[in-house]
């Protein structure tokens, strides 16, 4: 069982916002010894207060390798579970308890439990993008820059469950030449991305690449130049040579890559109304307001079982053995 302990009035919040939030953050980062991790999903301002930008158990290694005290992870639960889970000595803080994930949430653990029940023989395989109670029901986690490759490497005569991302999962499946038995779950922000979208942008761009994350929906993916994580998005657009990118994940990557590649230009792919229907709406639920009164208070903060921490533990640890 995770537990999340909320701000409460006995917290002492403070109620007065500093005029400079940006500074307010790093006076209080230095006086707690904290490390803030963003995620690429995040909004710009806060990416550009972290310490540390990129994917989520990227972030989680970085931190756990510092001498930091506390762990604040601007992204999603989940996230945060896994911060927790490599640095147990360390206190982690996710800015707001509410910055959930539909992934993970379309994977509940009694459920997966019974479904884990019904494929006694198979391999099972979750995508890090889960609950820390998943990861414990599991023997091996992956990530989208991995899966292909671990899943390569699993005995050929063994059935594999591959969870919770299904979109993902067809895509490992192509890849390897592996059979898997799928959960059913998605990702409400690649599920959202429009074909015909992407087709209008590629009449108006011709010579745009079409890069995407592979949670996309595979007619989406058909159209793709390239396919891969969201870091080896952000790297293929630095080493291609192409000028322009139409870019299939959530937008908030594109700030890193206007960073990095200034003299580029990143498309992101819009509803077929105009609306930017693909910013995750969990992810934007941090702000830097929710970031500074998390390090004013120390909270919300995650705690978890440590049963449940060493079961979840294990398969992140043989998938960075194999990965070796």
């Amino acid at each position: 069982m995770v537990l999340m302990t909320a701000v409460t009035a006995n917290s002492k919040a403070p109620t007065a916002v500093p005029v400079d939030l940006a500074a307010a953050i790093q006076d209080l980062k230095r006086k707690r010894n904290a490390v803030i991790l963003a995620h690429y999903y995040q909004e710009p301002e806060i990416q550009d207060i972290a310490d540390f930008i990129g994917d989520s158990l990227e972030l989680s290694r970085k931190a756990a390798g510092t001498n930091a005290d506390v762990i604040v992870f601007c992204g999603v639960h989940f996230m945060a579970e896994t911060a927790k889970i490599l640095s147990p000595q360390k206190t982690v803080l996710l800015p707001d308890l509410d910055a959930g994930c539909s992934l993970a949430d379309d994977c509940p653990a009694d459920a997966f439990a019974d479904f884990r029940a019904r494929h006694p023989d198979h391999i099972v395989v979750s995508y890090i993008n889960c609950t820390a109670a998943v990861k414990a029901q599991s023997d091996l986690i992956c990530t989208s820059s991995n899966a292909v490759d671990l899943v390569r490497q699993l005995p050929a005569d063994r059935p594999i469950l591959f969870a919770p991302d299904r979109n993902l999962g067809r895509w490992v499946q192509k890849q390897s030449g592996r059979e898997l038995t799928l959960w059913p779950g998605r990702c409400i922000v690649h599920e959202t991305f429009s074909e015909e979208a992407v087709l209008r942008l590629q009449i108006e761009h011709p010579a745009a690449e079409v890069i995407a994350h592979p949670e996309c929906l595979e007619p989406l993916l058909d159209l793709a130049d390239f396919i891969g994580s969201t870091s080896k998005l952000l790297h293929h657009a630095e080493s291609s040579s192409a000028e322009s990118f139409i870019v299939l994940t959530e937008p908030g990557i594109l700030h890193q890559m206007q960073q990095r590649i200034p003299g580029k230009t990143f498309l992101a792919v819009p509803g077929l109304d105009g609306c930017s229907c693909n910013a995750c709406p969990y992810m934007r639920l941090n702000t830097l307001e929710k970031l500074w009164r998390c390090l004013s208070v120390g909270a919300p903060e995650i705690e978890m079982d440590e049963d449940l921490r060493l079961r979840a533990l294990q398969p992140i640890q043989r998938m960075l053995e194999m990965s070796l």
